[in-house]
């Protein structure tokens, strides 16, 4: 059975670290950011990752141990945003990030968004099949230019306000 764990503490941060690195380094071409980007600054860069205003961290936990996480963000006009998917290879089909996905998208509602947007790194079909059962679908944004430097992030949001 997994479990949904909100980080609502900058205590949190080595859970949250743990999980970021695992993400960064067993899929490097899901995200933007590089492993290389986050082991350096020490506690307080991810203590800071966690007491963000207004940000919802989760991480999804079976036997004990981290499977999963993601991260909501407050946005401009209620429309705010799905962050740091990820689902560990060991559990992935299981649900677990169908589980991520719907949390953020109910802690995003309860808090008064209208809307929730994401973007996924070209090539990334398995996340984009999983926010196309959630409901989202292709925003007509140009998203952010990844490592490549030349392809485009696909933005996809979800309303219901």
């Amino acid at each position: 059975m997994v479990e949904l764990r909100v980080l609502a503490s900058d205590d949190d941060w080595p859970v949250w670290r743990q999980a970021r690195l695992a993400a960064l380094s067993e899929a490097p071409h899901a995200f933007r950011a590089r492993l290389a980007d986050w082991p350096h600054g020490g506690e307080d860069r991810w203590r800071a990752r966690l007491t963000m205003p207004g940000a919802h961290n989760l991480v999804a936990v079976r036997d004990g141990g981290t499977v999963g996480m993601a991260a909501g963000m407050p946005g401009a006009d209620a429309t705010y945003e799905l962050r740091s998917v990820w689902v560990s290879p060991r559990v992935r089909g299981q649900g677990v990030g169908d589980l991520l996905t719907g949390a953020v998208e109910a802690w995003a509602r309860r808090t008064g968004a209208r809307a929730l947007r994401l973007a996924v790194v070209p090539g990334n079909e398995a996340a984009v099949a999983l926010y196309l059962r959630h409901g989202f679908v292709a925003s007509g944004e140009l998203g952010e230019v990844p490592g490549d430097g030349v392809s485009r992030e696909r933005v996809m949001v979800k309303r219901w306000g």
